[in-house]
């Protein structure tokens, strides 16, 4: 009997996908770079049936690569032609919201905005946010550890998360649904599972901390001159602002792409610097005053405070920077840095790439305070060869700086090779141990995360 005919008659047709009903959209995810449908789809609606799944694939030998809101930019999800695909999108859904203990238990394939709005109507903050909300699921959030923009109050996602279940490859169920801030009981399992991308077992159900739901908002733009000025303007925003709930950086070029391609106005110049501050909660005065001494450090050259929601969408999208999909063979780099370092990074990768491909678009925006800067690059329509040298290039970089290869998008296919500029020889031979011991038939995602020995 086939894989599939095990599937099949184990779970139903309802649950496996064969054929001309494997859907399009589990090729890739929105790296593009996938080129092939998997063997078969799976929909489980249950654990169990995700546990039944990997049993069978496990006994037959057969690679399964786990797919949640196809929001990677790595290819961490996607598949070769003969893999099985298990999709979390139907295994969705808040469980339980536990006010006293403020936490909330949602299932793998919940959307991230349904998480966060259902935190929202029972008093909370979710402290995990992206661009991606709309379609990311928690799952896919967890397996990759995702960054985004709360992470200089709330932190990275594992920060958030205090119990977790997951399902081996061989269909073991790890369920360890912790909801107590303090458990000091052995070996912090749900770690393993977090930041894995699926290569390890398959999260099903998470634990998340909610934080008490912030009074009002306040948001600026400034221009400032400077990196100095930058990091001497985060420095006080730490200091000075109760809520501090975001602090994002674009140079001048993306800044003006962006903008230009919105078709916004808001300086009558652009600034070498331009910063969005964010502050959750706290009265507008003290915002006010604060930016106001800000100008009388001369830290600050222009500002502009949102007087409406409508404002604050201009300011952010931006940032989002949803106008650089229109140019061609687009590269999204995501990278981490001292903080102290990444203007001259910025600076000296820019020149390497222009200086070895005339007219190519550079522009780079960031986090900043967790030291995590994304870098937008496009060459025109260049081949696969050209591609992976522009990679080389900004991860040799990189390496110089002894920074990471991936600050929060994972490592998936597209970054494995160079896991070795930001990983000793001794990790990811532990990886590999730990790989071995959870998944010793190598069916979870095979090629994903660890380069070849």
């Amino acid at each position: 009997m086939t894989v599939v005919n095990a599937l099949t008659a184990e779970l139903g047709e309802a649950i496996v996908l064969a054929g001309d009903r494997i859907p399009e959209k589990s090729r890739s995810d929105q790296s593009l770079s996938g080129k092939h449908l998997p063997l078969a789809v799976i929909r489980p609606t249950t654990v169990q049936q995700v546990a039944t799944a990997l049993r069978i694939c496990n006994a037959h030998g057969q690679a399964v690569v786990p797919q949640g809101g196809m929001t990677g930019l790595a290819g961490g999800a996607n598949p070769r032609s003969g893999d099985v695909v298990i999709s979390l999108d139907r295994l969705a859904g808040i469980e339980d919201i536990d006010a006293a203990a403020g936490t909330m238990t949602a299932f793998a394939g919940t959307v991230l905005e349904v998480a966060q709005k259902a935190a929202e109507e029972a008093g909370f903050l979710l402290p995990i946010d992206l661009g991606a909300r709309g379609s990311c699921q928690i799952g896919g959030n967890l397996s990759t550890n995702a960054g985004g923009i709360r992470v200089i109050t709330h932190g990275v996602t594992r920060d958030n998360v205090l119990g977790l279940e997951a399902v081996l490859a061989d269909g073991t169920v790890i369920s360890s649904l912790n909801r107590m801030q303090k458990n000091n009981t052995g070996y912090d399992l749900k770690q393993l599972f977090i930041g894995s991308e699926g290569t390890l077992g398959i999260i099903t159900r998470a634990v998340l901390k909610l934080k008490p739901l912030p009074d009002g908002r306040a948001t600026a733009l400034c221009g400032l001159n400077r990196f100095e000025d930058v990091l001497a303007l985060l420095h006080e925003a730490r200091k000075g602002l109760s809520g501090l709930s975001a602090f994002e950086l674009m140079w001048e070029a993306y800044f003006r792409f962006s903008r230009e391609g919105e078709g916004l106005s808001f300086f009558e110049a652009d600034y070498p610097f331009t910063v969005i501050i964010e502050q959750s909660g706290g009265s507008d005065e003290a915002f006010e005053a604060f930016l106001g001494e800000m100008f009388e450090k001369e830290l600050i050259s222009d500002a502009l405070i949102a007087q409406s929601e409508k404002d604050r969408e201009r300011f952010w999208k931006v940032r989002e920077g949803a106008t650089f999909d229109s140019l061609p063979r687009l590269i999204n780099f995501d990278v981490s840095l001292p903080i102290g370092v990444l203007d001259q990074f910025a600076t000296e990768v820019t020149a390497s790439l222009e200086q070895e491909f005339p007219g190519i678009h550079v522009s780079v925006f960031g986090h900043v305070a967790d030291s995590n800067i994304h870098l937008c690059a496009s060459a025109g329509e260049i081949d696969e060869a050209t591609e992976h040298r522009i990679d080389t290039v900004v991860y040799e970089h990189v390496r110089q700086y002894q920074g990471s290869i991936s600050a929060e998008h994972g490592i998936g296919t597209l970054k494995r090779d160079y896991l070795p500029y930001s990983r000793s020889a001794e990790e990811l031979d532990l990886m590999r141990r730990i790989k071995a011991a959870l998944d010793p038939n190598g069916i979870m995602n095979p090629g994903k995360v660890l380069p070849v020995a």
